[in-house]
């Protein structure tokens, strides 16, 4: 009696996992993920609003929501990647159909992508890629390029040997990798690189950052920062220094635009965060469509100067 009992439960466990398209062990998700649909909405998460560029990068995401009448539930991590980590599994709670990351660590935030993908929840990253998961779509600017035309206008202004300071990004972000490449790709043959230093994206550090390499090297032509922020504490930092410094940034905010157009900042790279989020939400309707998309979509960069600043 016993032994046929015993057949019958595992015929009924056999049954019940082949008619699962899901099956949760210890909290993560396993099984047949492709049937998977979720519930229509999509999740946002961003690494920070305490920075225009993302800002701007939100307001597009909305607008294009808005506009096809789709939910989307943002959740800003505040550059904390442990937040972010869950914030994202919280959006995955809530049975998403897409998650839009834009990571605060592109290696912090792998593990929590591959759950949602494990789920079956679509993934689009913006901005800044995830490292180690693959994913549906990667939607960024090409950071590489854009720093590659910063530094080059820095070697057509001062020549080749001049001596210039690099502001880096978030230790970990995509972008600050990818940006601290394109300047090297450049700087490292064609100019002399006396210092460089993370002043993590933000304004305030930038300055700090700036008045200690200024003390240390007083003698630096021109700084590179990988985003405005840092650009325009480090114009502060210098405007205190008295120093004339050509001060190239990345982003194009309005506040660096303002400041080139004064003659403060020489020069940006222009991104179109807003064109970012908007194109995020439109792949990722075409996914809950169950349409294919391009793994990589490559948002156009510029070099903004004072000749093209408007």
């Amino acid at each position: 009696m016993k032994k046929i009992f015993a057949l019958l439960l595992s015929a009924v466990i056999i049954l019940c996992l082949s008619g699962c398209s899901l099956i949760t062990i210890d909290g993560e998700n396993y099984g047949n993920a492709t049937d998977y649909k979720g519930n229509g909405a999509i999740g946002l998460s961003v690494s920070t609003q305490n920075n225009p560029f993302f800002v701007t990068l939100v307001e597009g995401a909305k607008a294009a929501a808005q506009k096809a009448g789709v939910q989307l539930t943002v959740v800003d991590a505040g550059d904390d990647a442990s937040k972010q980590v869950s914030d994202i599994e919280d959006l995955i709670s809530k049975n998403i159909s897409v998650l839009i990351v834009n990571p605060v660590d592109s290696d912090t935030v792998s593990g929590v992508v591959q759950t949602a993908v494990n789920k079956g929840v679509k993934v689009i990253s913006a901005d800044r890629i995830v490292n180690g998961v693959e994913i549906d779509c990667q939607i960024a600017s090409d950071n590489v390029l854009g720093a590659e035309l910063a530094t080059q206008f820095i070697v057509d202004k001062l020549g080749e040997g001049a001596k210039v300071a690099e502001l880096q990004g978030t230790n970990g972000a995509s972008a600050a990798i990818d940006r601290g490449k394109g300047f090297h790709n450049i700087a490292d043959s064609k100019l002399k690189v006396v210092a460089s230093q993370t002043a993590n994206f933000d304004r305030t550090e930038g300055m700090n950052v700036m008045e200690n390499m200024l003390q240390a090297n007083g003698d630096i032509q021109a700084v590179f920062a990988a985003n405005d922020e840092m650009a325009l504490g480090a114009v502060k930092a210098i405007a205190g220094a008295r120093k004339n410094i050509i001060v190239v940034g990345f982003d194009a905010t309005d506040d660096a635009i303002a400041s080139i157009k004064d003659g403060e900042m020489s020069a940006t790279i222009a991104q179109q965060p807003d064109l970012i989020g908007s194109t995020a939400v439109d792949t990722a309707i075409q996914l809950i469509n169950g349409e294919t998309v391009e793994k990589s979509i490559p948002v156009e960069v510029t070099l903004i100067t004072a000749e093209n600043a408007g």
